[in-house]
């Protein structure tokens, strides 16, 4: 079980680190200000993501030493952090897209 764990979570970090490439790069082609932040925020929660499947990786597959589990927790930590702020930053480019008049 621990094994399957594993390699989901591995998974997990492979699919946030194509996202967040991808979205990177879609962020900076993008011309208009609101789009590129959108875009900017998915990229953030993405890289938060991958660092909390990162910290559980490291959870699972090292000994728990006083080192390794502060330096996991500050991982964790980092990453809910960026999710946190990924979504919360998302969501005022979305309400500020879904606003913006086009112009003719």
């Amino acid at each position: 079980m621990i094994l399957f764990i594993k390699y989901v979570l591995f998974i997990l970090v492979m699919v946030c680190l194509i996202g967040a490439a991808v979205y990177s790069y879609t962020s900076r082609r993008a011309q208009n200000p609101l789009e590129k932040g959108a875009k900017r925020s998915i990229m953030n929660i993405l890289l938060g993501a991958m660092l909390v499947s990162l910290s559980l990786i490291c959870m699972f597959v090292f000994r728990g030493s006083t080192v390794n589990v502060i330096i996991e927790a500050v991982f964790l930590l980092i990453g809910a952090f960026n999710i946190f702020s990924g979504l919360r930053s998302y969501g005022f480019y979305s309400r500020n897209r879904k606003n913006e008049t086009p112009l003719h």
